[in-house]
C-alpha cells in the first residue's frame, strides 16, 4: 500500500530514484539463486581464497546437498543447526536447507560445547552441521538435544587445490595452519565429504517451500543476555533484500530477471549474525553480485584480495572501516573500487566515515536494525545526504513510530525523544516457544503489527532519526534519567581514554549511580592524570551533574559481540563480581 508523502514525512530525504514502497515478490529465499543460475550461470558467485565457484556451480552445489539433507530425513519444516565459519560450504548448505523447507538454525562455531547444546536444544534442530572443532564439541552434549545427526564439514575442502595441496607440507607454517582448519572428531560425527560423493541431485519437481513459511531461526541475546529465537519468514528475509536493492539500486535492472551484476561484495562480517547473513548470504545472491568469503576479519587478507578481486561493497561495522583505511594508506592499496560501505551494530564516528570515504571515493553509509527486523529498517541515503551518526531513514515499505517509552499507544510531539516502534514486511512474527515475550514486543495498533525496538530516539525535521540510548540500559538516578551513550560520546573525547562504557549499578537511596568503565589510551601518561576527578570535570561542561560518574573502573579491555558491540550487561556484571570479591 503507497501511503502519502504527508505520513512519511522521511521519504522526502531519501536519494532520488528510491522508491518509498516496493513490491515483495511471493517466493521463497532460494528463487534468486535459481535465477541467477538461469540469467547469469558463467558469473562467479562465490570466491573463498581464490578457489571459484560459479552461479550454475553453486546451484548444482545446492540441489546435492539437499540431496543429502533429504537423505538424513529432514523434511519442511525440520530445524537443521548450521555451525559453520564463512565459506562455500555455509552458503551451500544454507540454501539446501531453505530448498527441502527446512529451517536453519544459524550457530556461532566458536560457541563452547554449552553454548552450542542449549542453542540447538532450544531450537529442537535435528541434524547439525558443523566446522569439525564445532562438530567435537556439539557432540559433547549431544544427549542433551534432539539432534540425530552431526556432520562434520573440513574446511580445507573448501580452498583452492593448490592451498590444499600446501597443507600437506612438512613445515611449520602448513603444519599450524591444518591444526588450525581441523579437528579430531568421534566416531559418531558423520563427514560432509563422504555424504556429498554419494548424493543426487534433489528433483527439481520437488516442491518449494512457501513465501509464508518458517525460513531461520536467528538467536539474539539483545540487552536481557537470554538466547532466544528470532522467527523470520522467507517473505521476511526476501523483503530485506528487495528493501537493499532499493536503497542501494544495485543488482539487476528490474529488479530480479534479467542483466548481470558487476558487484563483488565483501563478506567479512559472520554469517551466524543477522547482519552478515542478510548483507551477504542473502542480499549478494539477489543482486547477482560476486560474493568474497573471508572464514574472520583480518586486515591483511583483506587488502590482499583486493588487490586480487576488488571489492565494490562492503558491509561491516566502524572499527573495520577504521582499520582498513589506517592500513591501506600505511601499505599504499587502493580501495577506490569501493562505491559503499554499509556499517551497522554501533554508531559510525565522523571521523571513521571521513577517513574511509577519503581512501574509497566512495560513501560510508549507517544502518539500524534488529535481528528481528531481518535486520536492516533504516538506514542513511546512499547519497552526499547520508548523515553519519544518525540511523538515518526508514526503509521503503518500512513505518515507524516514536511513542512515550512508559506507553507504546501514545505518540511523543515531534522532536521529542520517545521509543522507536517500527512496522514492515521484514518485521518478525515472533519468537520461538516464548508467547510472553513476543507479546512484550510486539503491539498492534490500527491493524499492523509493530515491534518496540526497546530504543530512545528522536527525530529530525529532515526525517533523519536520532538514536539517544536503550531503555533497557538506561539509568535512574536520584530521579533522572541518564542514557549512557551520551556521556560515553563526551568522554571518549577526552585525551587519555580510549574507549568507555557507561553502567549503572545499584546507589541505595539514589536508586542508580553512574559508573565509568575506561580502557586507557596507549599515550595516556602524555596526558593528565585519568582518575574520577577529571573525568567528572571533563563531564561538567556538557552534562548534568547528575549524569557525572560517581565511580571509575579501569580495564584493560572492553568485552564486545562477535560483531563489535560493547556489552554494558557483561561490563555492569563483571563490575559487580569485582566488587563482591573485594568485599570478601
Amino acid at each position: 500500500m503507497t501511503r502519502p508523502s504527508e505520513e512519511r514525512p522521511w521519504t522526502r530525504s531519501y536519494s532520488p530514484g528510491v522508491s518509498a514502497d516496493i513490491t515483495v515478490a511471493d517466493e521463497p529465499l532460494t528463487a534468486a539463486l535459481e535465477r541467477g543460475a538461469r540469467s547469469c550461470p558463467d558469473r562467479v558467485a562465490l570466491d573463498f581464497m581464490g578457489r571459484r565457484t560459479t552461479y550454475r556451480e553453486l546451484a548444482d552445489h545446492v540441489a546435492h546437498a539437499a540431496g543429502v539433507l533429504t537423505k538424513l530425513g529432514v523434511r519442511p519444516g525440520d530445524r537443521v543447526a548450521i555451525g559453520l565459519p564463512n565459506c562455500a560450504t555455509h552458503v551451500v548448505v544454507f540454501y539446501a536447507v531453505l530448498r527441502v523447507g527446512g529451517v536453519v538454525v544459524e550457530c556461532n562455531p566458536t560457541y563452547t560445547s554449552e553454548e552450542l547444546a542449549h542453542q540447538v536444544a532450544d531450537s529442537g534442530a535435528t541434524v547439525a552441521v558443523c566446522w569439525e572443532p564445532t562438530a567435537a564439541r556439539l557432540a559433547e552434549r549431544q544427549s542433551e538435544t534432539e539432534v540425530h545427526t552431526i556432520v562434520g564439514v573440513d574446511l580445507s575442502r573448501d580452498l583452492p587445490a593448490g592451498k590444499r595441496f600446501a597443507l600437506n607440507l612438512p613445515v611449520a607454517k602448513a603444519r599450524a595452519l591444518r591444526e588450525a582448519l581441523r579437528a579430531d572428531i568421534p566416531a559418531s560425527v558423520v563427514r560432509w565429504e563422504r555424504l556429498l560423493k554419494k548424493a543426487t541431485r534433489l528433483p527439481a519437481s520437488y516442491p518449494a517451500p512457501g513465501s509464508s513459511d518458517l525460513a531461520l531461526l536467528q538467536y539474539t541475546g539483545g540487552t536481557t543476555g537470554t538466547p532466544k529465537a528470532a522467527m523470520l519468514t522467507h517473505a521476511n528475509l526476501v523483503a530485506n533484500a528487495t528493501q537493499g536493492q532499493e536503497w542501494t539500486q544495485m543488482g539487476f535492472a528490474d529488479g530480479a530477471t534479467s542483466g548481470v551484476s558487476d558487484d563483488v561484495v565483501y563478506g567479512v562480517l559472520p554469517f551466524f549474525h543477522a547482519f552478515g547473513l542478510t548483507l551477504c548470504l542473502s542480499f549478494a545472491i539477489r543482486i547477482g553480485a560476486t560474493l568474497v568469503l573471508f572464514p574472520k576479519f583480518d586486515v591483511a587478507a583483506v587488502l590482499a584480495t583486493q588487490k586480487r578481486i576488488p571489492g565494490t561493497f562492503l558491509p561491516a561495522v566502524p572499527p573495520m572501516l577504521d582499520r582498513l583505511a589506517k592500513a591501506a594508506v600505511e601499505q599504499d592499496v587502493d580501495l577506490t573500487t569501493f562505491r559503499y560501505a554499509i556499517c551497522g551494530a554501533m554508531p559510525l564516528p565522523g571521523e571513521v566515515a571521513t577517513a574511509w570515504e577519503g581512501a574509497t571515493g566512495g560513501y560510508a553509509i549507517e544502518g539500524y536494525g534488529m535481528t528481528e527486523t531481518s535486520p536492516v529498517a533504516l538506514g542513511s541515503p546512499c547519497s552526499e545526504a547520508r548523515q553519519p551518526g544518525t540511523l538515518g531513514l526508514p526503509f521503503p515499505s518500512t513505518d515507524i513510530r516514536i511513542t512515550d517509552q512508559e506507553d507504546p499507544y501514545r505518540l511523543v510531539e515531534p522532536g521529542e525523544r520517545g521509543e522507536l516502534l517500527i512496522a514492515g514486511p521484514q518485521v518478525f512474527g515472533g519468537y520461538w516457544n516464548r508467547p510472553e515475550e513476543t507479546a512484550d514486543t510486539l503491539v498492534e495498533i490500527d491493524g499492523q503489527q509493530w515491534i518496540r525496538t526497546g530504543d530512545v530516539v528522536v527525530m529530525q525535521e529532515d526525517g533523519f532519526v536520532r538514536l539517544v540510548d536503550r531503555i533497557k540500559e538506561m539509568i535512574i538516578t536520584g530521579g533522572f534519567k541518564v542514557y549512557p551513550s551520551q556521556v560515553e560520546d563526551h568522554l571518549r573525547s577526552m585525551p587519555g581514554i580510549e574507549d568507555v562504557a557507561i553502567v549503572g549499578l545499584p546507589g541505595g537511596d539514589l536508586g542508580e549511580r553512574v559508573v565509568a568503565a575506561i580502557v586507557l589510551a596507549k599515550d595516556a601518561a602524555a596526558h593528565a592524570q585519568v582518575d574520577l576527578e577529571s573525568v567528572r570535570a571533563w563531564c561538567e561542561a556538557k552534562l548534568a551533574r547528575y549524569a557525572l560518574p560517581k565511580q571509575l573502573e579501569v580495564v584493560k579491555e572492553l568485552p564486545r559481540s562477535q560483531i563489535g558491540k560493547v556489552l554494558r550487561r557483561v561490563v555492569r556484571e563483571d563490575i559487580l563480581h569485582r566488587g563482591d570479591r573485594q568485599a570478601r
